[in-house]
């Protein structure tokens, strides 16, 4: 059992990392329904918070189904984080989370996300600030370093358990790297070997199959692991790691009924959420690893992407599952995509 305060999780929980745009409900329960053992929301700004901004104050939407379920906050200030987690500690979810990774200029560049990570100081006090203001458990979501010469996750680490934080995750990239080349777990496996650390160190970055979560959990010894962008449009990604750890086997990839059921799940719950326009907008970037691996899967992917009306799409998903009714579908690596303008971290 693995334990963040006093939430308990199982053994080597598998978390489903905080995406802009992507971890909202509408996809957080089709990855809870396939094995996610703690969630996070999409990140907050604690300005938009405090403004009373529509687009914030809606990604507070928790749901009891969810649990245990974390909300992420960014900011640069001290006194507005503060005031956010205070926000946030009235919707009552199970943790607080503070985003320390997210490289995107439009957040880094501003002293927030991964920007932080220029001024360890700073990192501190926005933490400790944090943890002073709210009675939820604080855990930390960053990246090892700014650049190849400022990696000081283990110091970072170190400094922010010190203030209290509950549990650390880390992303295997520099925000120098943004999400190029491979993520390097090495220092993470520091982290969790140093015999100061006691909080729970989750790994992120590129685990994309069962084998790889089982080698990376075997190699680097990590109490868990997040991930983020092999969800997107593959929310089996959790159950086969579960099965691939319990049993040794690969679990057999999901049926083309199976991918178009749960693909309709989640869009009819997101036209729900967000409305139409916005809801049928949003899960066009979900569509290619739903219908990965079907042959002339091309043309069908092109109408799911300029349809704009649900039962426009409904009607195109039945068109699938009718077509490729008897087509089994092999299992292939996930379709890793970036999204730089957003923040998958």
């Amino acid at each position: 059992m693995v334990k963040i305060d006093t939430i308990e999780l199982p053994d080597f929980p598998l978390l489903l990392a905080p995406m802009e745009d992507v971890s909202d409900p509408p996809f957080r329960v089709v990855c809870k329904e396939n094995g996610a053992d703690l969630m996070y929301t999409e990140f907050i700004s604690s300005e938009g918070l405090i403004r009373d901004a529509i687009k914030s104050r809606k990604k507070l939407d928790i749901f009891d189904y969810e649990r245990p379920v974390g909300i992420q906050i960014f900011g640069g200030d001290e006194d507005s984080l503060a005031l956010a987690a205070k926000i946030v500690d009235v919707t009552n979810p199970d943790l607080l989370d503070i985003n320390f990774g997210c490289p995107v200029k439009k957040v880094a560049g501003k002293g927030a996300g991964a920007g932080v990570l220029k001024d360890l100081d700073l990192m501190v006090r926005l933490t400790a600030a944090v943890v002073k203001a709210t009675k939820l458990p604080v855990t930390v979501k960053t990246r090892l370093g700014w650049d190849e010469d400022s990696k000081n996750i283990e110091e970072v680490a170190e400094r922010l358990q010190d203030v209290g934080i509950k549990a650390l995750s880390i992303h295997g990239r520099t925000r120098a790297q943004m999400y190029k080349g491979e993520a390097d777990w090495t220092l993470i496996a520091k982290v969790k070997n140093n015999p100061r650390i006691h909080i729970p160190i989750f790994g992120n970055g590129d685990i994309d199959s069962p084998q790889k979560a089982v080698a990376y959990k075997n190699k680097y010894g990590v109490d868990g692991v997040m991930i983020g962008r092999a969800a997107i449009g593959y929310p089996w990604i959790f159950r086969e790691i579960k099965h691939y750890i319990k049993t040794g086997e690969i679990m057999a990839a999901p049926t083309v009924a199976e991918r178009v059921a749960v693909c309709r799940q989640h869009l009819i719950q997101s036209v729900a959420w967000k409305g139409p326009v916005v809801g049928i907008n949003e899960m066009r970037r979900h569509y290619a690893n739903y219908l990965k691996g079907l042959p002339g899967i091309k043309d069908y992917r092109n109408r799911l992407v300029t349809i704009k009306e649900s039962e426009g799409v409904e009607e195109v998903l039945n068109e699938i599952a009718e077509v490729y009714k008897d087509f089994i579908v092999e299992r292939s690596p996930i379709e890793l995509i970036n999204y730089h303008e957003n923040c998958p971290l």
